[in-house]
């Protein structure tokens, strides 16, 4: 009787044979054939659940090409090659209310060729740690001292400059960019600011820093500049390559006789400072919205040619930063509490021993209130559902549609079809302490919201000194970790009207190996090129204009490229 061999697609290990002549011989021909048949069975059917499994385990990221495009960014974590004289370098200091943060970027030289993007991306030192450093508090804290300033800045800008070649130094941008923290003071105290940073910082560095490279932007700027950076990582600005990009429909602005136009679906950004708290997302020509909330620009280099005519909305919302948020809350509780005892001869808060019940403090935690020379006591009952409660009337909504802070216009999201990406306190807030930053899902950053809050600080302390925290969580944000959950969770949901079955949110600090700050869309759209398609876009700064100067590609051996046309976006 033959043998049957079983061998094909299955590992070398897996090769057996049967032969029916091992069979018992109590065993009768039907009764050994149905063995067989069914071990042929058997054998098959294994074979089939294996090749669905690896299929469904490796198929969709073989057909996800955008997978595969950027996976060499996810996976490229090299210290950067200091001694590779064809790498730039670019620095970018974030003033922000709460703090000042330096980033230090670098690319390799780019080869002129508008279809390849320049590769921007965060240092990395040689321990493979992104090149940044934080230093406290803001630089609106000088603001009576601005002599001061350039010495407080000096430690981030001797970090900077001992990562950086010393030989690139003299062409290495240096930006210093404040934001809603310097935006709130008076003109006069910015300027002195401004004025002691371009005066001593080029007498002890050698950065490329001039006038225009020190400024407090607007939060438009930096709700433009968080959009680019991201749309920019994401390579939403590049060609449509497949059938499964996720794409959308566009009429472009003053092209009314041309066709609507199929290009990638760019994603909405949202960031929350400590000040201040911003939105943006692509809208399309269709929607009427306020010059003061839109901003439309070219990324093409021909002003004939719209292909990359976008036309972003931007809010921005002073006091609706985390830090500011809270000060406002403890102005509420201050001043009504005040009052209430004035009226009903009560002594709530002014002891230890009767403190006012805040929901939005961790379980059992001690904080006070310093106010005109007053001390108000505080007592956490971390009541998570309260708290919201308590700080829904801050959002300051209208009944009118359409509206959002402050009853601000706000175009219609198309929430099945669209995608936004959380940044700074958005992260900060899901993931320093609750770990679960990424893809946000309302009902469990709830569930974990309500636990921590309801935790005593006791606990929430011992957890802290074992380390089980970000490493770069500090006490500060434990405390509030509850009043910034909830603030975060209304602003999002009540605020921004986002439903809370959305299921496209990720709150991010990296994407594709980059930090994706609002200092990268700055570096991005202030300093080098940003070719797309068959063009290049190189933005400078001219009279407080941001202008948008297209060079055309030339070979390598032509020579070097040439400035065409220049365009100040509105």
């Amino acid at each position: 009787m033959g043998r049957i061999g079983i061998s094909c697609l299955f590992p070398a290990s897996w090769h057996f044979s049967i032969s029916p002549v091992g069979c018992p011989r109590i065993l009768n021909t039907n009764l050994r054939q149905i063995i067989v048949i069914s071990v042929l069975a058997a054998a098959a059917s294994l074979l089939y659940f294996s090749v669905v499994i690896i299929r469904n385990k490796y198929g969709r990221l073989s057909r996800d090409k955008k997978f595969q495009r950027y996976l060499a960014r996810v996976t490229d974590i090299e210290a950067t090659d200091t001694n590779n004289p064809n790498v730039n370098y670019g620095v970018v200091v974030d003033c922000g209310s709460s703090g000042s943060r330096i980033f230090v970027y670098c690319w390799p030289r780019h080869n002129g060729n508008p279809h390849d993007l320049l590769d921007i991306r965060q240092m990395r030192d040689k321990n493979r740690k992104p090149v940044v450093m934080k230093i406290k508090p803001g630089i609106s804290e000088f603001a009576t001292s601005p002599e001061k300033v350039s010495d407080y800045i000096s430690p981030l800008l001797n970090f900077a400059a001992e990562h950086v070649p010393r030989a690139k130094h003299k062409e290495t941008p240096l930006y210093i960019l404040c934001t809603a923290g310097m935006r709130i003071l008076p003109e006069s105290q910015q300027k002195a600011i401004l004025e002691d940073l371009l005066t001593d910082i080029p007498v002890h560095f050698d950065f490329l820093f001039s006038d225009s490279h020190a400024e407090v932007i607007s939060g438009k700027q930096e709700g433009v500049y968080a959009w680019i950076g991201i749309n920019f990582v994401l390579g939403r600005f590049e060609h449509i390559e497949d059938d499964e990009e996720a794409v959308v429909e566009v009429n472009i602005p003053g092209s009314e006789s041309r066709e609507a136009i199929l290009r990638k679906r760019t994603a909405g950004i949202l960031d929350m400072g400590g000040v201040s708290t911003q939105i943006a997302y692509e809208v399309p020509k269709t929607e009427e919205v306020a010059k003061n909330l839109l901003a439309e620009f070219n990324l093409g280099c021909d002003v004939h040619q719209t292909e990359h005519v976008y036309r972003v909305y931007v809010a921005t919302f002073l006091g609706f930063g985390g830090n500011a948020a809270r000060q406002r809350y403890e102005d509420r509780i201050f001043a009504n509490t005040v009052q209430k005892n004035r009226l009903l001869g009560k002594q709530t808060g002014l002891a230890p021993d009767t403190p006012y019940l805040d929901p939005c403090l961790p379980l059992d935690i001690k904080d006070e209130i310093q106010q005109n020379g007053q001390t108000m006591y505080l007592r956490g009952t971390g009541d998570f559902d309260l708290c919201r409660e308590t700080i829904q009337p801050f959002m300051n909504k209208t009944n009118e549609t359409q509206t959002s802070l402050n009853g601000v216009y706000q175009p219609p999201i198309h929430f099945q079809n669209s995608e936004f990406y959380g940044f700074s306190e958005f992260y900060y807030c899901t993931e320093d302490v609750l770990r679960m930053g990424g893809d946000y899902n309302a009902a469990t950053f709830t569930k974990a919201a309500k636990d921590y809050c309801a935790t005593k600080w006791s606990i929430l302390r011992e957890r802290f000194d074992r380390g089980l925290y970000a490493s770069h969580a500090d006490l500060h944000r434990l405390k509030y970790q509850c009043f910034k959950s909830a603030w975060m969770f209304e602003v999002f949901h009540r605020g921004f009207s986002f439903p809370v079955n959305y299921k496209n949110l990720k709150t991010a600090l990296q994407v594709y190996d980059k930090e994706v700050q609002w200092t990268l869309g700055a570096i991005l759209y202030r300093t080098r090129f940003l070719p797309l398609r068959e063009i290049g876009m190189l933005i400078i700064l001219s009279e407080g204009c941001l202008e948008l100067c297209c060079p055309i590609w030339q070979p390598p051996s032509s020579g070097a490229t040439k400035h065409l046309k220049c365009t100040c976006p509105h």
